[in-house]
Parts: C-alpha cells; structure tokens; sequence
C-alpha cells in the first residue's frame, strides 16, 4: 500500500513519540508498502524538504513554532498547523502523489484539516493513533478547566475524531470514552498496543560507573519530566531511602518540572540521585544495560488510562518496572498478572519504599523476571504487530 503517516514529531526529536513513529515507519517499509512521512517542521527555513532514510521517504513541511511556548501561542500555531501543513505540502513535487490510506498520530489533536483533504482527494480510508486522551487529561489535572478553552478543544479533538474510520487507542480501559462515537459513526474503535522496535545497544554517553552512584543497585526514569508525571513523590522516595547506601535514582531527560527536580534534590541534600539531559534514543539500550529497575510515574488525577512508551522501552531492555501511576489505570493489571515489577496507586506514593524493598528482593532471587519483560514486550507491543494492525484498518 501507498500509506501517509501524518505527524507534528520525528527524530531528530528525541521524545518518545518521534521515535516510536521512526519505528513505525521503518517496520511499514519493511513490510513492503510504499511509507511517506508528513512531519511539521518549524525550523526549517524553506517551505518543505525531502529525506529518505531506511526506506521511508519524509517530507518535512514548515509551520509556525509550538513547542516550549505559552499555551496561547501554542494553541493558535496548532491551531493554523495543519493549514500550512497542507499549503506546503501542496507546493512539493510529491503532492500529486496517491495514496491508498492516511494514518495520523495523536497528540496533537489538530492535524484533522489536513487528513480530511488528502483522505478526500485519494477517496481513501483513514486510521487515527491515540496516545492521549486530550483535552480530557489536561482538564483531570486541573491544566485547563472546562470552560470556553476546554470546549474549543474538545470541539477540535471530536472533529479529528470525525475523520477518521478506524481509531486505535492504548488500552482497554480507553474503550468506554468512544462509545458514543462508536455508536455514531461509520467508523469502529480497536485497542492499538504500544510498541517499540528491537534496538541493539550502542554504548551509551552517561557510564554511572563513573558517578556518585557506582556500585549501586540503580532505579532508572528516562523520558518527559512534566506536570503529567506528578515526579514530586520521586523525590520523596529518594528522600526517604537516603540511608540506603546501595540504592540510587537516576533521572534522564527534560520537561517543564526538570529544573524544579533538579532545585528540590539539591536542596534536599540528597546523594542518591543524579540528573542528565535527555540522550540520544539509540543510547537507551546502553543506558538500560547499567540500570536494575525502570520507573514509570503518572500524576494521580488522570482518569485516562495510559501505557507510557517508556514502559515499553523498559520491558524490551528486560528492565523490571516500579510504577506509580493513576488508580485503576490499565496498566496496573498488566504489571501484576504479568509479574514484571510493583505498582503503587496511593496518591502521594507513600508505600513506594516497602515496594523499593520488594523490587530489591525479586530483582535479586527471581532469575526469569527479565526473560518475562522481554516475553511482554514481543507479545503485546512489536512494530510488526502494530503495522499489520493499522493495515487491515485501511483495507
């Protein structure tokens, strides 16, 4: 097939969703369909470029700045996104090209107008990838209330949704949010599992062997440090374990509550954990060699259900996970009946140190758990799976 990936991120961006979308696109070009990638680009200069890597021809096409800008401008560059998008794309050479099905990537939720008019001119079907439930999300966390602003976006998020034919959200529990949708349309909603590509290690830049924390037994968070993530209760922990000479917390990455983190641990006086900007994605599986356990962390008022990419990455390094996340979020299952790690669901994370103390203990005395993670992550979340899954979406 002739398929269009439509996407506000891609590497050289560093976040996860840029790098799951790299993977995706591969594993489609691998599997033999014809894979064009339309990524906004507000730094470039001219009005679109053209790249082929791996198989997978991108076109990145120049818009407005959105990132690391006040919700204002943010809102009205996102806004006026897929317009120019579209304006671009429609002055390259490739923009007479057909296509047998759209796929878009959400977040952001404002890529609709663009999906319409090429779905519209290829008379082709469409598969939209939830990853957030927004504005729902950011509303639950108190970012947004729901007044005129929520409405605006809600209104944008269910035109998006309007587009598409078929709608891939991460979990189970994500279902019951479409069931009017799914009543309505045409269309039909399907769960659409994470995934992540096996990566070879590399090596990695940061050797903790040459830190503070040589020696000792190292719980990892790589990935965003924001508001979503309610890492407050982290530090708490570290805190609270700071007599614990073979324990040790490391924070890789970047986000709007970094430098806060970054203030409260050295005001703190803690010894036991280490900050480092984020990393390269091929240095992860290097980084993932030197760790013991992987940390996801979700701010307690979600009310989405969420399967965060860096679990994945966790489970594919064979990395046992600790997690404090949302009560009642989907993954709390899949953790337990999987057995790959502990998870608290108190909102202020106050059993996390009894459950530090049992990751210690299975990380030592079960010799399978990394086998098991390894087991879940070729199971539910490979490329391979997720491709042939949007596939039979668009056919």
């Amino acid at each position: 097939m002739r398929i269009a990936l439509i996407a506000d991120v891609y590497p050289p961006l560093r976040s996860s969703g840029a790098v799951q979308l790299r993977d995706l696109s591969r594993e489609f070009a691998a599997q033999g369909h014809e894979i064009t990638v339309l990524v906004a680009a507000p730094d470039l200069i001219e009005n679109w470029c053209i790249e082929h890597v791996a198989g997978v021809r991108i076109i990145r096409l120049k818009v407005l700045p959105t990132k690391d800008r006040s919700y204002f401008r943010r809102t009205i560059g996102e806004f006026l996104m897929p317009f120019i998008m579209l304006k671009n794309f429609n002055k390259s050479p490739i923009a007479q090209s057909g296509f047998d099905g759209i796929v878009w990537y959400s977040p952001t939720i404002f890529l609709g107008p663009i999906v319409k008019s090429l779905k519209r001119k290829n008379r082709c079907r469409s598969y939209l990838i939830i990853r957030d439930i927004f504005p729902q999300w950011a509303a639950d966390m108190g970012l947004i209330s729901r007044g005129i602003a929520f409405r605006m976006l809600d209104r944008i998020a269910n035109f998006q949704y309007s587009v598409a034919d078929v709608i891939g959200v991460q979990t189970k529990g994500n279902l019951a949010f479409f069931i009017d949708w799914d009543k309505k349309s045409a269309g039909r909603v399907e769960v659409l599992q994470n995934w992540l590509a096996d990566t070879p290690s590399i090596g990695c830049s940061i050797d903790v062997q040459s830190t503070t924390l040589s020696g000792r037994r190292i719980f990892v968070y790589a990935g965003n440090m924001g508001v979503a993530q309610g890492m407050g209760k982290l530090i708490d922990l570290a805190e609270q374990l700071r007599h614990r000479q073979d324990v040790g917390f490391l924070f890789v990455g970047r986000g709007s509550d970094a430098k806060h983190l970054r203030d409260e641990t050295r005001r703190r006086g803690l010894d036991n954990v280490l900050f480092f900007y984020e990393i390269e994605p091929e240095e992860i599986p290097g980084l993932y060699l030197q760790c013991d356990v992987g940390i996801v962390c979700l701010d307690p008022n979600h009310r989405t259900h969420n399967i965060p990419g860096k679990f994945v990455s966790y489970m594919r390094a064979g990395l046992p996970v600790l997690a404090s996340i949302n009560f009642d979020n989907d993954l709390v299952d899949l953790i337990q009946e999987t057995r790959v790690g502990r998870v608290s669901e108190a909102d202020n994370g106050t059993d996390l140190p009894k459950l530090v103390e049992e990751m210690l203990t299975i990380e030592l005395n079960d010799a399978d758990i990394s086998d098991r993670c390894k087991a879940v992550a070729s199971e539910l979340f490979s490329t391979e799976s997720a491709v042939g899954q949007i596939v039979a979406g668009l056919t």
